[in-house]
């Protein structure tokens, strides 16, 4: 995504994307998060769940899928972090 096509909020650099901005940016590439879920692993509703709470790992996944960093998609889950491309959480796919 360009910079003309990211996702406008009232501060990008401190705003979560929208769930449906994130949505828009995987059907662009013709990806699902289904697809992106199974095809590494993971139940298909995995990827859908990182859209609503912390798990680093589908995160991950999805901002590779985007061309992003996890840390520009959600902000405000990897603030405090010191390495924000790296957080420290487990890679648990039971979760």
């Amino acid at each position: 995504m360009d910079e003309a096509s990211s996702p406008r909020q009232e501060d990008e650099t401190t705003a979560d994307w929208h769930p449906a901005d994130v949505l828009a940016a995987l059907k662009k590439r013709g990806l699902t998060l289904a697809g992106l879920s199974t095809s590494n692993g993971y139940h298909s509703t995995a990827a859908g769940k990182a859209l609503k709470r912390q798990w680093p790992a589908l995160e991950r996944l999805i901002a590779e899928a985007i061309g992003r960093k996890p840390a520009e998609i959600w902000p405000s889950r990897y603030r405090a972090m010191p390495n924000a491309s790296q957080p420290e959480y487990s890679d648990d796919r039971s979760a």
